[in-house]
């Protein structure tokens, strides 16, 4: 086995990260109560909970992840390197553009809601209520801190 995969194996499991499907499946499905939840990468601020439904997002291509984000939990201003497709599956997510985290600036964006931010757009996210948001983008996934002290991997 290389050492990528070694590595990408240890990544997952460090994040809680359980794979059931990978992107060469020809049919996945995945029902509410096949969702596992384990700890949220450690690249995000502590508190939230995350299950992979699809793909990997430490390799190339595509993957469906799921955030389970409690009440009062925010992400500082961030950006991604590819484009990100989020549907917010239950809760609200209040959702803000820019290099600040100008509460009064935010949308709230009910479930049933999608939106899509392309590769490098500053944006910043809380939650007043308990929120499952999903993400589906291609890998690998990474997130860039605005301010370098944000990113939770220094704390």
């Amino acid at each position: 086995m290389k050492v990528a995969s070694l590595l990408a194996i240890g990544w997952i499991i460090s994040c809680g990260f359980a794979s059931f499907a990978s992107a060469e499946d020809a049919h996945t499905v995945i029902t509410p109560n096949d969702v596992k939840w384990g700890p949220a990468p450690k690249a995000l601020p502590a508190g939230a909970q995350a299950a992979v439904l699809f793909g990997d997002p430490t390799k190339e291509g595509p993957f469906a992840l799921r955030l389970k984000l409690p009440a009062g939990y925010a992400i500082p201003p961030h950006t991604h390197p590819g484009l990100e497709v989020d549907t917010v599956i239950s809760g609200t997510v209040n959702l803000g553009m820019g290099e600040t985290a100008d509460r009064s600036a935010a949308k709230a964006i009910p479930a049933g809601s999608l939106f899509a931010l392309p590769q490098g757009m500053a944006h910043f996210a809380y939650f007043d209520e308990e929120t499952v948001l999903q993400l589906t983008t291609n890998g690998p996934w990474g997130i860039k801190y605005i301010n370098p002290a944000d990113d939770p991997r220094k704390q």
